[in-house]
């Protein structure tokens, strides 16, 4: 019932968010006598503003065209190199670029698609062989596919890395860090000769238990009976992944949007009084974040529920208590691949400390193999995105890459 009403008010939105855009551009046509009004601007910024709102959204494209390399823009292909049910691998060929260190984005599987790293890939884009994992929306996928979970998240991460090859590079977005963390771990231990000579990872929940957040919260004070029975809900017919039991996007941004709900409502403000004032361009810059931010995709319910339990609840990894197939995740195994925690001051996501767990319990890798970096004034999107991003943040990365390369 939960997915078939938000199908119904979504229908609902989509011919309201027609309708008012059609009124703003009418109001807006200079040949309208209305739009020389003094509220005729007005109404048709805030047409506008309620269309963009409301206007349903499909999985976004990168849309990288050039890349700039050595002073020169070459063009940049996108590829998909390895498909699976539940995810693909995407690479970022820049033509007639080789030789440069192969960089593995795992991007979260959190209720957005991997183009929320636009970004972050950008940046790194111009001096790196670039890899995105790019996950599926589990309402596409046919219950024929089977399961995906928490154990199959480090297989993917695991046959990625196998395809991409010897001396690669992982960046590890929030969500991700724990089974790429995991992933590290058990090719660690098997001396896999793809495992990854550097592993970043930003904002990501490695201990929860340091210092938590209203995320983590939440996760820990309800018991799992509550997340099984309030966000969890069916696939509906008309999709392929009809049946499937998912965590619905639609409820992940939800929760994601009432947690800053008053910073939401002020940006919409002020996109509407930069309409009004006809200053296109910086209400362009608030539409295009929301239009990356309302893109939203389900995760499967087994995935969803594992994270809750395994991650923020009983903390297994941290613990040594983490299982992969059932056998151990040792966080001792990890020898060779150098590890770079990042995290944000302000991040009210990932708490200070949560990821650079990580560096603490990998209590067998050398000192010179561990870094940790403080992004001061910085949240949890600014972490991989934005001017600090490009500024501080993946400098250190591109360091650290450089130093721990083959």
């Amino acid at each position: 019932m939960l997915y078939d009403a938000y199908e119904l008010q979504r229908s609902w939105l989509s011919g309201a968010s027609l309708m008012a855009n059609m009124g703003a551009e009418w109001l807006q046509n200079p040949a309208n006598p209305l739009g020389q009004t003094g509220f005729g601007p007005m109404i048709a910024s805030g047409l506008d503003v309620f269309a963009h709102a409301s206007q349903p959204r499909g999985k976004p494209g990168f849309g990288f065209e050039t890349a700039k390399v050595d002073g020169k823009d070459v063009t940049v292909f996108e590829e998909i190199v390895l498909r699976k049910p539940f995810g693909q691998l995407k690479r970022f060929r820049k033509d007639g670029v080789e030789g440069q260190p192969k960089l593995l984005i795992v991007a979260p599987m959190s209720g957005h698609f991997a183009t929320l790293l636009r970004g972050t890939v950008e940046r790194m884009l111009p001096g790196h062989d670039v890899y995105i994992t790019d996950w599926r929306d589990a309402k596409y996928v046919s219950l024929e596919d089977g399961r995906f979970d928490l154990d199959d998240y480090i297989d993917y991460v695991i046959d990625f890395l196998a395809h991409i090859g010897p001396n690669t590079h992982v960046l590890a977005v929030c969500q991700p860090s724990v089974p790429v963390y995991a992933a590290t771990c058990v090719m660690n231990a098997d001396k896999h000769p793809c495992r990854p000579a550097t592993l970043t990872m930003m904002g990501g929940p490695i201990d929860t238990r340091k210092a938590p957040t209203a995320v983590n919260t939440v996760a820990t004070q309800r018991p799992l009976a509550w997340f099984q029975q309030n966000v969890i809900a069916t696939v509906p017919f008309f999709y392929p992944g009809a049946g499937r039991k998912v965590y619905p996007g639609f409820l992940q941004l939800t929760g994601f949007m009432a947690m800053n709900l008053g910073n939401h409502l002020m940006s919409h403000y002020k996109m509407f009084t930069h309409l009004v004032q006809g200053d296109e361009e910086s209400a362009d810059s608030t539409k295009a974040f929301y239009e990356e931010y309302r893109s939203v995709c389900d995760m499967t319910e087994e995935f969803y529920i594992q994270t809750i339990v395994d991650v923020f609840q009983q903390h297994k990894l941290p613990k040594g208590q983490l299982l992969h197939r059932g056998r151990k995740v040792d966080p001792g195994a990890i020898t060779d691949t150098a590890i770079l925690a990042v995290e944000g001051e302000r991040d009210d996501i990932s708490g200070v400390g949560q990821t650079k767990a990580a560096l603490t319990i990998s209590k067998n890798l050398a000192d010179e193999k561990k870094k940790y970096l403080l992004a001061e004034k910085v949240g949890h999107y600014g972490i991989f995105n934005g001017r600090r991003w490009r500024e501080v943040i993946a400098p250190v990365m591109e360091s650290w890459i450089v130093e721990h390369g083959a």
